[in-house]
């Protein structure tokens, strides 16, 4: 009896482990949302990164976490539906991208922590009190997109020197497009530009818009970022090569065929936001984690449409291209 206690004391029985591991406490599955103005299929390498974020962490979707989807797919009048399907669900905390989606996400709740992975400006836009304190419910990942657009305006002027008119595509319904045309404005006044907005609020839009801006004669197109026109960026590039003007947007712009794009690398900032996941459920109040801008950017060239359009870049272009796409 004396060896079996002695035994059982050091673990060494064959009913030590069974009863150990039964004694342990299961792991809590933590739930997560997800609202997203945009699609499923657009959003498929962010939501890849976002996860491999987490599984850094030690998250498994489902041992330890699993997920909440909501897609709007460009119909931003269903976000505050959305929105409030997951408040319903009582979600731990719930993860968004885009001014539509954190602003719907803000009205809907004011105790479920808000990861924003991606956002233009959120203090602009009065989702936050400042980049240090948050304040509320809401912190995240932030990008400038007045300085994105600024440096695309600067890429046409660069390019196309003799350029006049440029075409600017954005979404109206976007609360984000406030702060950003100031600058526009203010880039194309700097470098001898006339620009004009065209637009568009789905895609049943784009012949119209494409129709217009050819009409007007534009020499190239920038389009501004919105979760809307991401879920579209392949008509965006397919109605520009039809109507042969250069297109100047995101990453995924030129990867689908536009000619150049200056952008943050987006699925990055998916996989940084899996850290405010864990910092959260761990504890931690959004209130007092601090809003972290982009660090990564890349200007990227797809080679066979400046080809495709007969267009010589300059080398000073060609020597700070990030990826080229032959």
């Amino acid at each position: 009896m004396k060896r079996r206690k002695l035994l059982i004391a050091l673990g060494l029985t064959p009913l030590a482990a069974p009863l150990a591991a039964f004694a342990q406490k299961p792991t809590k599955l933590a739930r997560i949302g997800f609202l997203s103005p945009g699609s499923a299929a657009a959003s498929k390498h962010r939501i890849e990164a976002l996860k491999a974020g987490l599984l850094d962490l030690g998250y498994v979707e489902g041992r330890n976490i699993a997920f909440e989807f909501r897609w709007a797919d460009g119909n931003y009048e269903s976000l505050s539906k959305l929105a409030a399907e997951l408040v319903r669900l009582k979600v731990d905390l719930i993860l968004t991208h885009g001014t539509p989606g954190t602003l719907a996400l803000k009205k809907a709740t004011a105790t479920i922590p808000i990861v924003m992975a991606a956002i233009s400006d959120p203090v602009a836009t009065g989702l936050i009190a400042s980049l240090a304190r948050p304040g509320g419910n809401v912190t995240g990942l932030m990008l400038f997109t007045q300085e994105l657009n600024e440096k695309r305006m600067e890429l046409v002027r660069e390019v196309f020197p003799k350029a006049r008119r440029v075409a600017i595509l954005a979404n109206p319904d976007n609360e984000s497009m406030k702060p950003i045309l100031p600058f526009l404005e203010n880039a194309a006044k700097v470098l001898r530009l006339e620009y004009r907005r065209f637009d568009v609020r789905g895609f049943a839009e784009f012949e119209g818009a494409f129709s217009a801006m050819a009409a007007w004669r534009a020499e190239a197109l920038v389009p501004v970022e919105d979760a809307m026109l991401l879920a579209n960026d392949k008509g965006i590039v397919d109605h520009a090569a039809r109507s042969k003007i250069p297109t100047i947007g995101w990453n995924e712009i030129a990867e689908r065929g536009g000619m150049l794009a200056y952008g943050v690398d987006f699925p990055d900032m998916f996989r940084r936001s899996a850290t405010y996941v864990d910092r959260i459920l761990k504890g931690a109040k959004p209130a007092d984690l601090p809003v972290e801008r982009s660090t990564k950017f890349e200007l990227v060239i797809n080679m066979k449409t400046v080809k495709a359009l007969g267009v010589k870049l300059p080398q000073s272009v060609l020597v700070r291209a990030d990826r080229v796409i032959e």
